[in-house]
């Protein structure tokens, strides 16, 4: 693959909170990328960008070095990668396809598996970071794959992001992201339990916060949701319902470890209390709710 950002082709699925932030930083690096999402509206604001817009997966994926998808969940992966309109379809031999979703380790190596008998390469890469990082450039890439088409990428992905973290083979990046998740989603919703616990105390909830966030138990993930949760903001930069989902995938991988995340089954059943309440299309802080509202 070609070093130089003009002559690496980009076909780019998914232009959601994370995706579209993803696909700017291309653009803004002087790729030329060729762009689908399943809604056409999103497809249209990138094109005003300097995207080229296809009309399906395999369109995007025509003639391109690499691929790129970031979507929601298995389900909607399989769907953009395979079928007669999937960009497996349209992929070349030698081309490299980046999974940087947040998946089962079982959904990328059968996917893995698919690529490499179509004569093209697999890198499973998710990230770390949301909405803003997404935007800002700052995501942090934990890649699985083969040595050298990891390194072929390495300045596409820094260009989205500020470090690539190759982990091993493939499947490795998926891994570590759900490890990842699941303890960032336990933090979330310990986090809540906190809050909602001073708030009913009596005490002065901002000189113990204060405390608490300088304290041992602090995480950055919890000085977060102390600004979100006290300012009733969940103007959405990970959506409440996607943390479940990889809480699930989570519990369900560390299952075939013989590891039972009991943690994660208690922080999911809290989440999904909250998606039933109507909240599963906030951000994730608005998990707090949930626990306000019981009595």
């Amino acid at each position: 693959m070609a070093t130089s950002s003009a002559s690496v082709r980009i076909g780019f699925l998914g232009l959601g909170i994370m995706g579209g932030g993803m696909a700017r930083r291309l653009l803004a690096a002087g790729f030329p990328v060729v762009v689908y999402n399943r809604n056409p509206d999103r497809s249209a604001a990138l094109a005003a960008a300097g995207a080229q817009v296809a009309a399906t997966p395999r369109a995007a994926a025509q003639d391109a070095d690499l691929v790129i998808s970031m979507v929601a969940d298995d389900v909607a992966s399989r769907a953009l990668w395979l079928g007669a309109d999937g960009a497996l379809a349209g992929a070349a031999p030698g081309a490299v396809l980046v999974e940087c979703s947040t998946l089962t380790v079982a959904w990328v190596k059968e996917l893995a598996a698919a690529v490499v008998a179509r004569g093209a390469t697999l890198i499973d890469a998710p990230v770390t970071g949301s909405k803003g990082a997404a935007a800002a450039g700052e995501l942090n890439f934990l890649v699985g794959g083969a040595a050298e088409p990891v390194e072929r990428v390495r300045p596409v992905l820094l260009a989205m992001g500020r470090s690539v973290t190759h982990l091993g083979p493939t499947g490795s990046g998926a891994l570590v992201k759900l490890v990842n998740n699941f303890m960032a989603g336990v933090h979330v919703v310990a986090f809540a339990e906190a809050l909602t616990w001073l708030e009913r105390s009596g005490v002065d909830r901002t000189q113990a916060l204060a405390l608490l966030l300088e304290g041992a138990a602090a995480s950055p993930i919890a000085k977060v949701m102390a600004s979100r949760m006290t300012a009733n903001d969940y103007t959405p930069n990970f959506l409440l319902r996607l943390m479940a989902k990889d809480v699930g995938y989570a519990i369900g991988e560390a299952k075939t470890r013989a590891v039972d995340l009991a943690t994660a089954a208690a922080a999911l059943g809290v989440f999904q209390q909250a998606i039933a309440a109507g909240d599963g299309e906030k951000d994730m802080a608005a998990v707090v709710e949930t626990l306000r509202a019981q009595r």
